[in-house]
């Protein structure tokens, strides 16, 4: 939006051309099978991402490239390798970068970046088998302008192992964390009844029998003891990486516009002490 608005002003496109332009990004059909939404990125700060199950390699693949063309990147998630394959074979032929978060994958126009925000999500695994869902909310958040730093398998049964690295993202300065953990799903309640920081919990389906596919982890979470957890549904890294955007994005706001405000209150204040100092030496004049 800020690119075509640019080129309004600059004269690039009439007021016709730029209604165009900004009508196409709010909703694009592709041969009659998909919509592509645009336009979320611009309502909520946080992108459309396809879903790869249920898509033909090559169906999946032409719409995360549309995207990347339309709007910079084009987000996929739980891509098998035959999605894998035809992604970075039509993301090759269109000159474009494939940046691989184990299942998921963002393609990226080139020369684009998201705009950076200043803010960090900090994300911790119980297990290695909960990397690939931990994965799609870091591609998410990565995507959006923000840092994210990942630690993994530190779940509870060697609670030494989560010390440490909770210790190094609290030190790095993450404004939250996302917590996924399958099996009993211990691990986010027992962070959040330790740090101060909002935390969400991401209950993943890996586990043995009784609440394997992840119910018993949704269930823990949503029983925390630990007041403040939020919790998305089982496996939805989509949503944590989402819910942790919008809450960063926020506080980041609000800090660029403390910063802001301090600059103009500096300024001002300089601007007194000017008029004073010109003030007296008219006097003593």
């Amino acid at each position: 939006m800020r690119d075509i608005l640019r080129r309004l002003v600059y004269g690039d496109l009439s007021e016709d051309e730029a209604l165009r332009e900004l009508r196409s990004l709010q909703l694009e059909e592709l041969g009659g099978r998909a919509r592509l939404d645009l336009g979320r990125f611009m309502r909520r700060g946080v992108p459309e991402v396809v879903l790869a199950p249920g898509k033909s390699p090559s169906d999946a693949a032409r719409l995360v490239i549309a995207l990347a063309e339309r709007q910079g990147q084009g987000l996929i998630s739980r891509m098998g390798a035959e999605h894998q394959a035809a992604i970075r074979e039509q993301a090759r032929a269109g000159g474009m970068d494939v940046i691989d978060y184990t299942a998921s994958a963002r393609v990226l126009r080139a020369g684009f970046s998201p705009e950076a925000l200043d803010g960090k999500v900090g994300v911790l695994t119980a297990g290695t088998s909960d990397v690939a869902v931990a994965d799609e909310a870091r591609m998410l958040v990565e995507a959006c302008g923000l840092q994210a730093q990942m630690a993994a398998d530190l779940g509870v049964a060697g609670l030494h192992r989560f010390v440490g690295p909770l210790a190094a993202i609290l030190e790095w300065g993450a404004d939250v964390v996302i917590v996924a953990a399958g099996m009993d799903g211990v691990l986010p309640g027992l962070v959040a009844g330790l740090i101060d920081l909002p935390v969400i919990g991401l209950p993943v389906s890996t586990g043995y029998g009784h609440g394997g596919a992840g119910e018993a982890a949704l269930g823990t979470m949503l029983q925390s003891c630990s007041t403040g957890l939020v919790t998305v549904n089982i496996d939805n890294g989509v949503g944590a990486g989402a819910a942790a955007v919008l809450f960063v994005s926020r506080i980041a706001a609000v800090r660029s516009g403390a910063v802001s405000a301090a600059a103009a209150a500096r300024s001002q204040r300089s601007r007194q002490r000017s008029r004073q100092e010109t003030a007296r030496r008219r006097a003593e004049a």
